[in-house]
């Protein structure tokens, strides 16, 4: 065995399933291999990796329990011969108490066990719910070294590393979702827990969609200067060894590795790249169906789908009605053309006037409105619907953040689908990714970012006869719903009240449709669903 004062830890950044127990043993016993034929000392894995993250109530079940922990087992003895050490995340039972725990093991033995301190319980995480919380954790010996192991919210607590004073080097590992500047915070929390403990840190984060939620990595080191030294790439798998070396001072990172830098709107759509692929992926679709109005949401939708899952896994549906302009119908054809994608044309006019006529007798003497509206934006949901049955499509919905939050979407309409992956993207940002895209390669046609956004479900239809500009909406929006300002406060800074007044009104009488949405990738600090959960039946006033 190598000698004590040299640590080459591994860094496992990888891409688990929740549930998939056999597959996530698999890809830590592929993983340790390699990184036992690097010669490291140890490997390390993210939280609850043997399980997947998060694993919600699925962690309740006993057979479930039975399973995760003989799996940990068999990796401990599969291992048995290889000189490589494993840090693993997944569950474990103490007198009837579930755990969220980090496994050590050395050798086919269980060295040491560490329960989570910290559980977390706001926005998407409720691990109260699951699980127990541990003790105050203390450091453990390893090879002539004291490690200080946190899990995730361990690090972000102020009494852990407190308790970890003494030891050489800090270890985080985490199930850490993606959002926006996230990584700006992790970085912060690492270097508060480094400065307490006064020791380097490796922080190893998974990648991969899991429902609502992407993680992006992001997994770094930095040293007891809280410097950044090794940093790994965003939403990708990766296996890198960080090498430690003891020196008079205490321990230090010897080796370095930089990210790639990259704009806010290039992570956006890789984080939605990623999500969608995982979604269909995991899921075990084939491909996914979209709706191709001509319009920036379908346009953006159908390039990430894409990017994701290829354009031989994509098809588009065009469906004009007497409502729909040649202009929308050329977008939508180029687009699908730009993309390499198949686009099916279905008119449908000759069963919006089958609907018609089978409700005349009821509608009599009832001037037209928002119901014909819907009735078409229905009928395409149930074109969507059944070409989904048949071929075993997914169906992508479009529809945005702006729209879901005022209500400017139809129930079992635009609304139907498996996932949508625009639902926590506002408008404003829908154009600027979309602009983002075409300068990878110009695929979404100039026409479709430039011209007024529009339903095109009545004559001359624009989205600003409903809706205040959308410069105007998204800021508003964002101030209501991420920052959670009173009306009072929005309409101080600049707004009108008139229409601060309307938009509230619309986001509150609006959340029994966002109830009944497909799940959608989370990208926001308070994304509709997991985060911000709003009561239907609801009567107070702001």
């Amino acid at each position: 065995m190598k000698s004590p004062d040299s640590l080459k830890i591994a860094i496992a950044q990888c891409n688990f399933t929740v549930g998939d127990l056999p597959g996530n043993k698999a890809k830590i016993l592929e993983f340790t291999a390699r990184a036992a034929a690097l010669k490291a000392d140890l490997i390390v894995f993210s939280e609850l990796a043997v399980c997947g993250y998060p694993p919600e109530d699925l962690v309740l079940r006993p057979a479930f329990q039975e399973k995760a922990i003989r799996a940990i087992k068999e990796i401990a003895a599969e291992t048995r011969n290889m000189e490589t050490a494993i840090l693993v995340g997944g569950i474990d039972l103490r007198g009837g108490e579930l755990f969220n725990t980090a496994f050590l093991i050395e050798q086919g033995k269980i060295i040491y066990r560490q329960y989570k301190y910290d559980l977390p319980n706001y926005g998407v995480f409720d691990e109260k719910r699951v699980f127990a919380a541990g003790g105050l954790p203390k450091p453990v010996k390893f090879r002539g070294a004291n490690l200080g192991i946190f899990i995730c919210e361990d690090m972000w607590n102020a009494e852990v590393p407190e308790a970890m004073k003494g030891a050489d080097i800090l270890i985080s590992i985490n199930g850490s979702p993606f959002e926006k500047n996230k990584a700006k915070l992790r970085l912060g929390y690492a270097k508060s827990a480094v400065k307490i403990a006064a020791a380097p840190l490796v922080y190893v984060n998974q990648i991969g969609g899991q429902d609502e939620l992407v993680f992006d990595g992001g997994s770094f080191v930095i040293s007891e200067k809280s410097q950044e030294k090794i940093a790994l790439p965003l939403f990708e798998e990766k296996l890198f060894l960080a090498n430690f070396q003891r020196e008079k001072s205490g321990w230090k990172i010897k080796n370095n590795l930089a990210r790639k830098t990259e704009s806010e709107d290039e992570i956006i759509y890789n984080a939605l790249v990623l999500a969608l692929k995982d979604y269909v992926r995991k899921n075990k679709f084939s491909g996914v169906v979209i709706g191709i109005s001509g319009g920036i949401d379908s346009a953006l939708s159908a390039a990430i789908a894409v990017d994701a899952l290829g354009p031989e896994n994509v098809l588009g549906v065009m469906m004009p009605s007497c409502f729909t302009s040649e202009e929308s119908l050329k977008e939508a054809r180029q687009l699908a053309k730009n993309l390499g994608i198949r686009l099916e044309e279905i008119p449908i006019d000759p069963a919006f006037s089958v609907f018609r006529k089978s409700l005349h007798p009821l509608f009599t003497g009832r001037p037209e409105d928002i119901t014909e509206e819907n009735m078409q934006s229905r009928i395409r949901g149930l074109l969507l619907m059944a070409i989904s049955n048949k071929l075993g499509l997914m169906v992508l919905t479009t529809g945005n953040k702006s729209e879901m939050s005022v209500g400017y979407a139809t129930l079992y309409g635009d609304m139907c689908g498996g996932y949508s992956v625009l639902k926590d993207i506002y408008k404003t940002e829908v154009y600027r990714l979309a602009k983002w895209r075409n300068k990878q390669g110009n695929v979404i046609p100039k026409r479709t970012i430039t011209r007024p956004p529009t339903a095109e479900l009545r004559h001359n239809q624009k989205d600003e006869d409903s809706l205040p500009p959308y410069e105007i909406l998204d800021a508003i929006l964002e101030m209501m719903i991420e920052r959670e300002l009173p009306k009072s406060e929005i309409i101080a800074a600049g707004y009108d009240k008139k229409i601060v007044e309307k938009i509230a009104k619309a986001v509150n009488l609006s959340e029994y449709k966002r109830r009944q949405a497909p799940p959608g990738v989370k990208i926001t600090t308070r994304s509709f669903g997991r985060d911000r959960r709003y009561p239907i039946t609801n009567k107070f006033v702001d």
